[in-house]
C-alpha cells in the first residue's frame, strides 16, 4: 500500500513535470520573434512583434534583409503590431532556384499575414520594396491599410535595353565585381561606416540566382502600369537626380493625396541614416490616417 502510495506520487511528479516543459516549450515559442511561414515549397522568414489582426509590415529592397530595419522597429512596437519579412531568396528565408517575381514577393507577404493571422496591413517597402509592395496592393486591396514608399520607384527606371546593361554583368561568374560596383554607387551616401559594412556584407552574401531574379522582376514592364493608388500614401526620398521634378508630378498624378517628401543629407538608406526622424515621420503619418495607437 505504501509503494502504491509512492508510486502513484512519483507519477503525478512526472507529469507534471512533463506537463510543465510543455507548458514551457510553447510559452517560449508564443514569445519568439522569429517564425516561417510556408509558400509553395519554400519557407519565408518573418519576425513578429506584438499580436492582432492588423500591423505595420517592414519591407527590404533588392539584396537586402529585414535587418535594415532594426533601428526602426522599436519606434512601432508599443503602438501596432509589427511584423518584418525576408522576402524570398533573401535573408534567413529559403533561397531556391525558381523565377523571382514581384508577385511571388506580394505572395510571400500575403502567406505571412495568414501565418500570422494577420487580416490588414499597413506596409512600408524600401527601394524594390516599392514596387513589391504596389503589387501587394494590386493584388490584396482589402488586405492593404496604406502604403509607405521609401526612396524606391513607382515606374520603370528607364528602357529594357538601358536595365540590362545593369544586370547583365551580374549574369556572368565574375558577378561579384560588378554586385560591388552597383552595391557601393547605391549606397556612397551612407556615413555611418557600422551601417555602410552590413549594407555591404548583406548585399553580397545574396546568391547569384536571387540578385539576377529580382534585378529581372523590377524589367517587368507589366508592374509599371499606370494604375492609380488610391491607398493613403507616403512616399519619403532621398534627394537625387533621378527624383526631379517631373516624377514628383507623375506620382502625384498616380497616388491622390499623397504626402510626398524629399529629404536632403541622407542617402538610399535614409531610414538608417536619420532614424529619428524617418520614425517620428512615418508614425506622424499613420497617426494621422488612424492607423496606430497615439
Amino acid at each position: 500500500m505504501k509503494m502504491s502510495f509512492i508510486r502513484q506520487i512519483f507519477i503525478s511528479l512526472l507529469a507534471m513535470a512533463v506537463f510543465s516543459s510543455a507548458a514551457l516549450s510553447q510559452a517560449k515559442e508564443a514569445a519568439s520573434k522569429d517564425h516561417f511561414a510556408k509558400l509553395d515549397a519554400m519557407r519565408v522568414h518573418y519576425q513578429n512583434y506584438g499580436e492582432g489582426k492588423e500591423a505595420v509590415v517592414f519591407i527590404h529592397g533588392w539584396s537586402c534583409s529585414l535587418k535594415y530595419w532594426k533601428a526602426n522597429i522599436p519606434a512601432f512596437v508599443n503602438r501596432s503590431r509589427v511584423i518584418a519579412i525576408d522576402l524570398p531568396g533573401h535573408g534567413e528565408s529559403d533561397k531556391p532556384q525558381i523565377t523571382y517575381s514581384m508577385d511571388l514577393f506580394a505572395r510571400a507577404i500575403d502567406a505571412v499575414l495568414q501565418d500570422a493571422r494577420v487580416e490588414r496591413a499597413t506596409l512600408i517597402g524600401h527601394s524594390m520594396g516599392t514596387p513589391v509592395i504596389r503589387q501587394f496592393y494590386r493584388n490584396y486591396p482589402n488586405k492593404t491599410l496604406a502604403l509607405v514608399i521609401v526612396d524606391g520607384n513607382l515606374r520603370g527606371f528607364g528602357s529594357r535595353e538601358q536595365m540590362k546593361q545593369f544586370v547583365d554583368p551580374l549574369r556572368g561568374p565574375n558577378y561579384k565585381e560588378q554586385a560591388e560596383r552597383m552595391i557601393g554607387s547605391i549606397a556612397q551616401s551612407v556615413k555611418d561606416k557600422k551601417n555602410l559594412e552590413e549594407i555591404r556584407t548583406t548585399m553580397m552574401s545574396t546568391p547569384q540566382h536571387v540578385m539576377v531574379g529580382a534585378f529581372d522582376a523590377m524589367m517587368d514592364e507589366t508592374i509599371w502600369k499606370q494604375d492609380k493608388i488610391n491607398a493613403p500614401t507616403l512616399a519619403v526620398m532621398a534627394k537625387q537626380p533621378q527624383w526631379t521634378d517631373e516624377y514628383e508630378k507623375y506620382v502625384r498624378e498616380l497616388v491622390p493625396g499623397v504626402d510626398y517628401q524629399v529629404w536632403e543629407g541622407v542617402s538610399h538608406f535614409l531610414m538608417m541614416d536619420e532614424p529619428q526622424k524617418f520614425n517620428d515621420t512615418v508614425l506622424a503619418f499613420l497617426k494621422k490616417n488612424k492607423l496606430v495607437k497615439n
